[in-house]
């Protein structure tokens, strides 16, 4: 039988004079290994990409070839997109085709001094056309909801008072003019030469002063009342959307509330001065 040599114990290498090799690093046959594998697995890749492109190109290029002029070629899932709206989308039946350009429309004509929105069909109408001034510029104003009622100056305020007589009859009488800071709107002058305006929200009657503010306080837009027919409410120029209105038989410059209390307060009629309707009823002498 053959005699088995022993192999030297890599262990103990003293023993027979055998010494490993430290010329190369261990493991070096299995890097190049892997380093080869690595580069061949991205040539195959980088090859199958560029294989796997020509025939989507050559599709794409017999697709812009047949596709009419500005047509989008575009098809299957990608990025995001938003497409143009077309001139006709969301018109209904009988809308112009999409190659005839719709007319500019027309613009509705503004109305003057809409400062307050337009109710809707479901709330309660509110005051928001321009009512006509009174033809006759001296005027008195009597309360809707208190008839016997009108406004009159006192101490500096305008207050609700039963209708004066004889020369208190003046402060209840104002000459009306076009409004200091609009002349579409209209503003109230005493029979000494003040004008009734709003200060602290409070209603009274004060010199002017030719300031831009005061034209403001002192100018208000005659609206039609919806409390009563023929009857208006004072909006105010520089606080649009708050009326003159009385409370606790004083003036002031609320904000418009949807209630009928509210309404009724702020409407009145612009009517002759008080006692010249009774003296314009007075029986006429007979001519001889």
């Amino acid at each position: 039988m053959p005699q088995n040599e022993s192999r030297p114990s890599p262990h103990r290498p003293w023993e027979a004079g055998w010494a490993p090799d430290t010329t190369r690093a261990p493991g070096t046959r299995r890097l190049w290994l892997a380093g080869a594998l690595a580069v061949a697995t991205v040539v195959a890749c980088v090859t199958a990409i560029a294989l796997g492109d020509r025939p989507g190109d050559q599709a794409a290029q017999r697709t812009d070839a047949t596709a009419p002029a500005g047509a989008d070629t575009r098809s299957g899932p990608g990025l995001i997109s938003f497409a143009t709206p077309s001139t006709t989308a969301g018109a209904g039946p009988g809308a112009e085709p999409s190659g005839t350009a719709s007319p500019p429309p027309t613009p509705s004509p503004s109305v003057r001094y809409s400062t307050t929105a337009t109710p809707s069909a479901s709330s309660p109408a509110r005051p928001t056309p321009a009512a006509p001034a009174p033809a006759s510029p001296r005027r008195s104003l009597r309360s809707v909801n208190y008839p016997d009622r009108y406004w009159h100056v006192s101490q500096g305020l305008v207050r609700l008072d039963p209708a004066p007589g004889g020369d208190a009859r003046a402060d209840s009488t104002f000459t009306v003019v076009p409004g200091l800071a609009d002349r579409g709107c209209l503003s109230l002058r005493t029979s000494d030469g003040r004008y009734l305006r709003h200060r602290d929200f409070v209603l009274r009657a004060e010199r002017g002063d030719g300031s831009s503010l005061f034209g403001r306080d002192a100018t208000f837009c005659a609206r039609p009342a919806p409390a009563a027919s023929g009857a208006v409410s004072l909006e105010s120029v520089n606080y649009p959307g708050r009326f003159l209105r009385h409370q606790d038989f004083r003036l002031r410059l609320d904000p418009y509330q949807d209630s009928d209390l509210y309404r009724a307060d702020s409407a009145f009629r612009l009517t002759p001065v008080p006692g010249a309707i009774a003296r314009s009823q007075a029986p006429r002498p007979l001519r001889r």
